[in-house]
């Protein structure tokens, strides 16, 4: 099992590297056009999305795919990869340099492993978290190699907080820590796993943005909350998951679970 996990890590670590490159010269030169959710979507999207598809056919043709810009609907097969080939189409088109290349490959319907590479600011996580699957293997969460942990910190008025535009009304005032928008769902989690923010909030993610993040995340020691009661994996075969949104709260420890749910106002 550890060659298999050896040749997965390799396998992530090079195609985001190589889609990163390629997309690099596209940051901010490429025009984008609407999808019908209201999201973005560019050239650059597409070509990302076909080459990552047709590197896990070629390399594990017997794992299933799932992914933003191509197949929605989850397959029966024990091996998953759910992709999101650009994550911050919006970020990439009006020239801010947070956007990644997110990958999450999934053991009977639940993340196992998470890479996500940020090729503007060469950042580049990755993460294994088991769970209840039976899986076996490395531990532990990583950027650009070395072990990460979410903060132990007490919270403070220094400290931050993550939001997207789209949860920017469901947070109570006074709020405790000071509040930053970045524009990315899986950086925004992602510091959290790094010890930069003690929590998070998105109000509308897809399963494409949480299931690189959710592995690393919680391989980092914080802690996924889902705004909703359903919880989020396993995924079934057969569904599709197009428009279903995942509201989610993340938080770098238990302790602060409620002290932060307690301020947002989810309807």
């Amino acid at each position: 099992m550890n060659n298999f996990w050896t040749d997965i890590l390799k396998f992530s670590r090079e195609i985001t590297n190589r889609v990163g490159t390629h997309l690099l010269p596209d940051f901010r030169q490429v025009q984008a056009s609407q999808k019908a959710d209201g999201s973005l979507v560019t050239h650059a999207d597409h070509w990302s999305d076909e080459t990552i598809r047709e590197a896990i056919a070629s390399r594990f043709p017997s794992h299933g795919v799932l992914s933003e810009e191509g197949e929605h609907k989850f397959p029966d097969t024990d091996w998953c990869w759910i992709i999101d080939p650009l994550d911050g189409t919006t970020n990439f088109t009006r020239g801010i340099p947070i956007w990644g290349i997110s990958l999450g490959l999934l053991y009977r319907g639940t993340p196992v492993f998470g890479y996500v590479h940020f090729p503007p600011i060469t950042q580049s996580f990755h993460g294994f978290w088991y769970g209840e699957s039976g899986v076996t293997g490395p531990n532990g969460a990583f950027m650009n190699e070395f072990p990460i942990h979410s903060s132990p910190d007490e919270l403070s008025s220094n400290h931050f907080f993550n939001l997207c535009s789209r949860s920017s009304l469901m947070l109570q005032q006074p709020f405790p820590c000071k509040i930053r928008m970045l524009g990315v769902a899986s950086y925004n989690f992602l510091t959290i796993a790094s010890g930069a923010a003690l929590g998070g909030v998105e109000a509308t993610p897809k399963i494409w943005d949480l299931a690189g993040a959710w592995v690393i995340v919680q391989a980092a020691g914080g802690m996924w909350v889902p705004l909703e009661s359903e919880p989020i994996f396993p995924l079934k075969v057969g569904q599709d998951y197009s428009s279903q949104s995942f509201p989610t709260l993340v938080v770098s420890r238990s302790e602060l679970v409620d002290v932060f749910k307690s301020r947002i106002q989810y309807l």
